[in-house]
């Protein structure tokens, strides 16, 4: 990624079926992440994701809807200006359905986006991720 994520971004790490949502306390260069919220099923409480395909299983659903309960958290957050600058980090069908959800004023945040499932790996990797 070779990229500067601006001091203060959110970071959301995410799958189907959670995120991490991080800060970078990292000045310049330095990418330092502080973990702020985790979100799962139970934080994201709503029905499902639309109408749903016929050929989408219920698992492909849940995970449709949880990325659209992400995206509505993220537009409150950010209509409360609890982030400048958004970085999407998610494996690449939840980073698909992720910017497909996301409102207009919350997709011209992101700054950076990884297709990467890090969901499961500790702080440092991710951060390490980030720095490439």
């Amino acid at each position: 990624m070779s990229s500067n994520i601006p001091t203060n971004a959110l970071v959301v790490v995410a799958d189907g079926g959670k995120a991490i949502l991080f800060r970078n306390t990292g000045k310049g260069l330095q990418i330092t992440l502080r973990e702020e919220q985790r979100l799962g099923h139970a934080e994201i409480a709503q029905g499902p994701s639309g109408s749903r395909p016929e050929d989408q299983s219920p698992k492909e659903t849940d995970e449709a809807t949880f990325a659209k309960g992400v995206a509505q958290t993220l537009e409150a957050m950010h209509g409360k200006g609890q982030f400048e600058a958004l970085v999407l980090v998610a494996d690449p069908q939840t980073l698909g359905q992720l910017r497909d959800a996301l409102h207009k004023t919350v997709a011209n945040s992101v700054t950076h986006s990884l297709p990467k499932d890090l969901t499961n790996h500790g702080t440092a990797e991710i951060e390490a991720a980030l720095s490439k």
